[in-house]
Order: C-alpha cells, then structure tokens, then sequence
C-alpha cells in the first residue's frame, strides 16, 4: 500500500508500453478504494501531437506497432481527485476549475482495472466517457471512439460485458444518490505546501 504524499505514475499500458502517463499524489489507499489527485503544473507523457491535436493518427487502433514516440506535457486549469476500486471497469473523478475552485463535475472513465506495479498504477482507457454535473444531470461522452474501438478489435467481448454492468453500477448509485456521488469529496483541497510533481523514476519500465 501506498502512503498520503507519495507519487506514482498512473499509467495507460498498449501492446505492452506506456501510452499516457499522469503524474499523481497519493491521497487515500486502502483495500477497498485507492485515491489519488491530479494538479496543475504536473509532468505528464502522451502520444507526440497528442495533447495539441496535430497528430491525426492519435487513435491507438491506427498504431499496428510499437512507433509510437511520447512527449512530455504539463497538466493545467483543472484540478482532479480520481477513484478507483479493485476489479471495477472504471474510475470516478472530481473535476474542480483549480484557480477558483468550482465543481465541475464527475467524470466517470471507463478502463480495465487497476493493476499495482512497482513503477505505479496500470490501467487502460477503453474510451467511453460519462459526466455527471453538478446538478446530477449527466450525459455520455465518446461514443464514436468506443465503437470505433470496438470495430477495430482493441475492446473485447468480455470488457464490453463488464462495462454494461459497471453502467448499470453507476447509474443505480447515482439514482440513489450513494458513495461517491453525495459529494463526499467536494470539500477536499490540496495541501499547500505541495509542489507539482514531476514524473517519478522509471515510469517507463514495464
């Protein structure tokens, strides 16, 4: 287990290499859940031309290999807060505007389950996004993509069953208003002593 204040890469591991990488503080772990935060100014890797949109091949399905090149990118505006549990088909994030520190909504970011390693947390997105708003409104985001990623073969049969029943999940807790989606979290701040991190040592290491 990990303790408040360490740093771990989170990281989204295809065909056996790093394909994004947040820099991340370690702010609660335990057996049942694991949360971390994400703050402006910290190191971040992504595909080349990722983050700016110049890349036109930044799908993951349009890679038959391994050529891939990372660069590095510095997170801004936004402040997250990311949750996880074991074995689930998903991640619930708060999003607050940093600077004047508005709730902007949950972010619920479908991806495999969370795997400790020694270098930090791997995991992979599957694409489909869903926002949740401050009023419990919500909407589903990257249809397209998931399909497209379904269509080409990177999301199988059984992670798409895992999905469907972690919809279900979330719709069923949020209809009732239950962890985390009561706003347990809403009130959580950053240390200010804190410094963005930088990406920690080997994050690259598989």
């Amino acid at each position: 287990m990990w303790q408040p204040g360490d740093v771990v890469a989170w990281r989204g591991l295809y065909r056996e290499r790093a394909w994004h990488v947040q820099t991340t503080i370690v702010i609660k772990d335990s057996p049942r859940e694991l949360v971390v935060a994400l703050v402006p100014g910290t190191e971040c890797m992504a595909p080349e031309g990722y983050i700016d949109g110049k890349n036109k091949s930044k799908r993951r399905w349009e890679f038959k290999d391994k050529t891939w090149k990372l660069e590095k990118y510095t997170w801004h505006t936004n402040r997250l807060l990311i949750l996880v549990e074991p074995g689930k088909y998903y991640a619930t994030m708060y999003f607050w505007h940093d600077i004047n520190n508005e709730f902007l909504c949950y972010y619920i970011n479908f991806q495999l389950p969370f795997q400790r390693s020694r270098y930090g947390i791997n995991t992979l997105d599957l694409d489909l996004d869903l926002i949740i708003y401050p009023d419990l409104s919500y909407e589903w985001k990257d249809l397209d993509d998931y399909q497209n990623a379904i269509e080409h073969g990177l999301i199988f049969p059984e992670w798409i069953r895992e999905i469907d029943i972690a919809k279900q999940e979330i719709l069923e807790k949020l209809e009732k208003r239950k962890y985390p989606y009561n706003g347990s979290w809403l009130n959580w701040t950053p240390n200010p002593n804190w410094t963005p991190p930088s990406l920690p040592e080997n994050w690259d290491k598989i």
